[in-house]
């Protein structure tokens, strides 16, 4: 599942359609997968940006990336977290 920025995606567009007279360029493009900021995280779970802090130092949250000082989170990864924590009662997340 990719998910592309409307301008991200016209950039893409624009690109392919430039280089489609190139030979040295390959027929197919990689997908980059979506990096998700912490805020964009936040929003997406309807959570505060420290729970985010709070379950990332404790473990508790989606799988993230680091990149230098910064922290990303991959859309694959956040839908696989959520995934896991699917329970039927209250009594079976124990």
């Amino acid at each position: 599942m990719n998910t592309y920025h409307p301008a991200t995606a016209e950039r893409m567009s624009a690109n392919i359609q430039r280089d489609e007279s190139s030979t040295s360029q390959p027929d197919q493009f990689c997908a980059m997968p979506r990096l998700m900021t912490q805020k964009d995280l936040a929003a997406y779970l309807y959570k505060s940006e420290a729970w985010c802090e709070r379950a990332r130092w404790a473990g508790e949250g989606p799988s993230f990336v680091k990149l230098g000082r910064n922290v990303r989170y991959r859309a694959e990864d956040v839908l696989a977290w959520i995934d896991s924590n699917v329970h039927s009662s209250t009594t079976s997340a124990q």
